[in-house]
């Protein structure tokens, strides 16, 4: 069975820094490449950074670039989003995805499984 675990979410002042991870289940991880997508009250579900299988391509929405990192690491299964200059409007959901593919991409459609998201709340 495919789990993928999300933690390290949580209430941080704006400008702060947090650091999610999302550990994986499955034994193709080291294969597929990941996403983090956000969903905030009453809004869709938004992409917000991906990452390749190897680690040597990453890609991020606009409104996080400079801001926040992709990582993983593959000797663990996990991958992570470094989120740094936190601002009240990245408050949301924050779940990971993993796509049975190399390569990285940014639609919704295109991950086959999804974390149970964790909070993550920035006050003002």
């Amino acid at each position: 069975q495919v789990q993928l675990v999300e933690s390290g979410g949580g209430l941080v002042q704006a400008g702060g820094s947090l650091r999610l991870s999302c550990a994986a289940s499955i034994r193709t991880f080291s294969a597929d490449a990941m996403g983090w997508f956000r969903q905030a009250p009453g809004k869709e579900r938004e992409f917000v950074a991906a990452i390749n299988w190897n680690g040597g391509n990453t890609y991020y929405a606009d409104s996080v670039k400079g801001r926040f990192t992709i990582s993983r690491d593959n000797t663990k299964n996990t991958v992570y989003l470094q989120m740094n200059s936190l601002k009240p409007e990245d408050t949301a959901v924050y779940y990971c995805a993993e796509r049975r593919g190399a390569l990285l991409k940014t639609l919704r459609s295109e991950y086959a499984y999804w974390g149970q998201g964790t909070q993550v709340t920035v006050s003002s």
